[in-house]
């Protein structure tokens, strides 16, 4: 069942760095071959390749037997809001306790983070005998509590309360016999000694591992859905296609919860590179290039929000979505979403032909969603886009819920995708097959 690789899939990938990891270890699998950027590209007719940037973004493409006449390209994201310890993270507390300082990355829900057992996870530069080298840790056990107040103590927390972030969500480290320690920690697991710590980029994650409940068991409930969830089904999907024409790309960007605006975000020009970078190294040139983004389309997959059962109310009226109903394709008329007539036609098309259900999202009218990796994305490498995703409850919890049944629904849909041979006749006119 497609949904135990997912959970397994989100059990090893407790950050960003190791969700890339663990795709990149799914394509080595597969036959891709690892290229790096700083280095001049060889690329052959059937070859399949991935390039990583940062440690946490991937782009991965295969080159055709055929033509090369196309791009289809799959796009999601590796991060999820989460809180990031800071350099110098020992905080005392009147001689007492030892807290880790932390500052919040993205827009999660605070109360679901409070009273749960919290690890660390990121990865830690050493000084290595050439330099400096990268090294995943994952401090693989019950580590961290982030402690609520009593209610005796705060009477009015079930009446509204708003955490500060600074005040309210430092997570509990030790008592005071821990001061000192959590340098030496990390140093110990990345293999090192404290001295040759040179950086880091560590976050908490949730200890709570994925779970599949339900009457029929038809949800499930898990840390980082959004999304590895699309980045892990489009994996799938792309390793399993049999593409024909076009250069089939999957694309995995890091940083959307805070923006893209990084060199390894959707905002940044990695995909352009890797793209131009491609075209050339096949003897093509830039218009080549051009003339096949014509044709191509993206697939901007992040979830989407489920109708909520206890606030239908927050749904639009006919545009609401049901986890284990498919394929949700998004639109927003302020381009929230950069879906239109044109890119939606085209998936639908695609996936009736395969039998991929669907099913449509929009927000209220007075409500606005936020925007997406394909409208940030499109300004840097314009082609048609659809934003897609699968139906999720509790967005930005520690501890997400969604249908069991769509990871499935998604591999089928990037699959069928990739398959697809789409021409561009001329500006409105598309032929697929």
């Amino acid at each position: 069942m497609a949904v135990k690789g997912l959970m397994d899939f989100l059990k090893a990938s407790p950050s960003a760095f190791h969700a890339i990891d663990n795709l990149a270890s799914i394509l080595d699998e597969n036959g891709f071959d690892r290229l790096s950027e700083s280095k001049k590209w060889s690329l052959k007719k059937g070859g399949k390749y991935y390039v990583t940037r940062n440690l946490s973004s991937v782009i991965a493409f295969i080159v055709p037997e055929g033509n090369l006449d196309s791009i289809r390209i799959c796009a999601s994201h590796s991060d999820s809001p989460v809180f990031k310890i800071k350099e110098n993270a020992e905080l005392e507390v009147r001689g007492k306790y030892v807290q880790l300082n932390t500052e919040r990355y993205g827009g999660m829900i605070f109360s679901t983070w409070l009273d749960r057992p919290l690890s660390v996870a990121g990865r830690v530069l050493v000084k290595g005998e050439k330099g400096v080298d990268t090294r995943l840790v994952n401090i693989d056990k019950d580590m961290l509590v982030i402690p609520n107040v009593a209610i005796h103590m705060n009477r009015t927390v079930n009446d509204g309360y708003k955490f500060n972030a600074q005040t309210d969500l430092m997570p509990l480290y030790g008592d005071i016999r821990a001061k000192g320690m959590f340098r030496k920690q990390i140093a110990e697991a990345a293999g090192a000694d404290e001295k040759e710590v040179l950086g880091s980029d560590l976050f908490l994650y949730a200890r709570m591992e994925p779970s599949v409940w339900g009457e029929n068991r038809e949800f499930i409930s898990a840390g980082r859905l959004d999304d590895l969830e699309c980045a892990y089904a489009t994996t799938m999907g792309f390793v399993q296609a049999k593409p024909v024409n076009g250069m089939p790309v999957l694309a995995v960007f890091d940083n959307e919860e805070v923006g893209s605006t990084t060199k390894q975000g959707a905002d940044s020009s990695f995909l352009t590179d890797v793209l131009k970078r491609a075209f050339f190294a096949l003897g093509e040139d830039e218009v080549s290039l051009m003339c096949a983004a014509a044709s191509g389309m993206m697939l901007s997959c992040d979830n989407a929000h489920a109708m909520h059962p206890n606030h239908p109310e927050f749904s639009d009226a006919t545009n609401n979505v049901q986890m284990n109903g498919g394929i949700v394709i998004k639109e927003s008329a302020n381009q929230k979403y950069t879906s239109d007539g044109a890119s939606k036609a085209m998936l639908r098309a695609i996936l009736d032909k395969a039998g991929v259900p669907y099913q449509f999202f929009a927000n209220r009218s007075d409500m606005l969603g936020g925007g997406t990796l394909g409208n940030i994305s499109n300004s840097h490498f314009s082609l048609n886009t659809v934003d897609i995703g699968l139906a999720q409850l509790a967005m930005h919890s520690s501890y997400e819920t969604a249908g069991c049944e769509d990871v499935g629904h998604m591999i089928s849909c990037a699959k069928a995708f990739y398959n697809a041979d789409i021409k561009c006749l001329k500006d409105g006119e598309y032929e697929i097959c």
